[in-house]
């Protein structure tokens, strides 16, 4: 089964290009997922992302967790196995939040406590405001590039744009939370410059999974924890923490 990857407008960025129906179930651990081989462009499971799936899992316990550009929800379905109290999934296509929702009820997710919202997140983000919920762990997994008209802006790239979407999203983190960035363009370079004062560490070796090596050098995945802050006494730092990323445009 050959496809073919490239830059498209609107709809058709997420769009169903057969009709033939050849859905699977996989296992990745103790989880399960949907996967379709056949009907869209993506199959709803990137296999490159395993071990960062496993990372957010053991970030994960006793936190609230928020999914930003959330795919198929596999994200969110490996922070719940690993203790999430709540989680939001953010994505911009009913298409892909009628799949997360399948994920979710294949792991037994109480859709309660586990949402689901159909929004732009770029304009989501832009809308939160000093007294919106603050989050424990954050996944933060835009597209490379998009230009469809209901995005916030004309057109999103990610090497263009990602410095202000990091600031921005660090902002809905509690004290002591976690932001998990990754970037998913061939080439790409984080702005350090843009965002001095976040400590960023590269943990691109230990989330690649080995018959995808040939790609560690090219696609590096981020990740902040923001200061713990303690009453009677100063704003401590955590560690941040990063990794590398796939060649694809969409996250789970």
């Amino acid at each position: 089964m050959l496809k073919v990857r490239s830059r498209q407008r609107g709809e058709r960025q997420y769009g169903r290009q057969a009709e033939e129906g050849r859905v699977f179930v996989v296992n990745e651990g103790d989880a399960a997922f949907q996967i379709n081989l056949s009907d869209y462009l993506d199959t709803g499971l990137f296999l490159d992302q395993r071990l960062v799936r496993a990372q957010l899992r053991d970030l994960a316990a006793g936190r609230a967790f928020l999914n930003l550009f959330g795919y198929t929800g596999t994200a969110t379905v490996a922070a719940a196995r690993g203790g999430a109290v709540g989680s939001l999934t953010l994505d911009l296509s009913a298409t892909y939040l009628d799949w997360a929702r399948r994920n979710f009820k294949l792991n037994g997710l109480d859709l309660r406590d586990h949402q689901l919202l159909r929004a732009d997140c770029l304009q989501w983000l832009a809308e939160r405001g000093r007294g919106a919920r603050r989050f424990g762990l954050v996944y933060l997994a835009p597209p490379t590039f998009s230009n469809s008209k209901r995005m916030g802006a004309s057109t999103f790239d990610v090497q263009r744009d990602h410095a202000a979407l990091i600031r921005t999203t660090v902002e809905l983190l509690e004290p002591g939370g976690v932001l998990v960035f990754t970037a998913a363009r061939r080439g790409f370079r984080i702005d350090h410059d843009a965002l001095a004062g976040l400590r960023l560490a590269d943990l691109s070796q230990a989330t690649l999974p080995p018959d995808f090596a040939r790609r560690a050098h090219s696609h590096p995945r981020v990740a902040h924890r923001a200061p713990a802050v303690r009453r009677g006494a100063r704003c401590r730092e955590g560690a941040a923490r990063a990794a590398s990323s796939s060649t694809d445009p969409r996250r789970g």
